[in-house]
């Protein structure tokens, strides 16, 4: 397991006090893989620092108006490629087939695009697995990277390192595909009540199929190596790994 993405995953995840006591550890864990260059861990140190030296409802209060209540600043990689159209449906099987195809499985209230679960598998695969299918979602990472920084968060650092682990650029046509940023803040009430007030998403075999063909990170996600549709997992996946939003511990 490559724990550089276990703490990754663990730092956009909601911040708890037993992720907030492994801080120490991340740094060590980041330091001794070297996956994540000097160079670019220096983009996350803000974010731990600003993690530790917080007050734990604080920084929670923080993480709730950022990513919960700010649709553009989603954790959900395929909300910035569908929005909540039923488009995401047939993009999000696809990704829960590769999970379990690799003997990965979801709690049953996980979400597969979700950016913690993503990073979470790619903690299990090898890195020359696991940095090529982050890169595939480097525009989103760069868009989530440069919104945070417009708002002068330390998460934007985190998007960075991402960016950086990628080691790919994002393509002009990927990020002309991203849902543009609503410019709605967490504070404007009426306008969240409005925005979220829509029709509900479907996933599974009722979602339109159609969709594939317009979703270029779906795509590629699915030519990652599942299996066929009806084709059982490997055997040699060996027993399944089931996690929530608990990553922890991290050394």
């Amino acid at each position: 397991m490559m724990k550089t993405f276990k703490v990754l995953s663990a730092l956009a995840a909601y911040p708890g006090p037993d992720m907030i006591a492994a801080i120490p550890a991340m740094r060590a864990v980041l330091e001794r893989e070297a996956l994540l260059p000097a160079s670019s861990r220096r983009f996350v140190e803000p974010l731990m620092a600003s993690l530790a030296a917080g007050d734990l409802m604080e920084v929670q209060e923080r993480y709730v108006f950022l990513f919960d209540r700010t649709r553009s600043l989603s954790l959900h990689l395929f909300e910035h490629v569908h929005g909540e159209s039923r488009d995401r449906g047939q993009a999000m099987v696809d990704l829960k087939q590769l999970y379990e195809a690799a003997g990965f499985e979801l709690s049953p209230t996980e979400l597969p695009d979700y950016i913690p679960a993503f990073l979470e598998y790619l903690s299990t695969r090898p890195a020359t697995e696991a940095v090529p299918l982050l890169g595939e979602t480097v525009h989103i990472l760069v868009t989530l990277a440069e919104r945070l920084e417009k708002r002068s968060s330390p998460y934007g650092g985190l998007f960075r390192a991402l960016v950086a682990l990628s080691r790919v650029r994002p393509k002009a046509e990927d990020m002309a595909a991203v849902v543009a940023d609503d410019g709605i803040e967490a504070d404007d009430l009426q306008a969240l009540d409005a925005v979220w007030q829509e029709e509900e998403v479907t996933f599974g075999p009722g979602a339109a199929a159609a969709a594939c063909g317009k979703d270029t990170l779906g795509a590629k996600l699915r030519a990652a190596g599942r299996p066929a549709e009806g084709v059982a997992p490997p055997a040699s996946a060996g027993a399944r790994t089931v996690f929530t939003h608990n990553r922890l511990p991290i050394a």
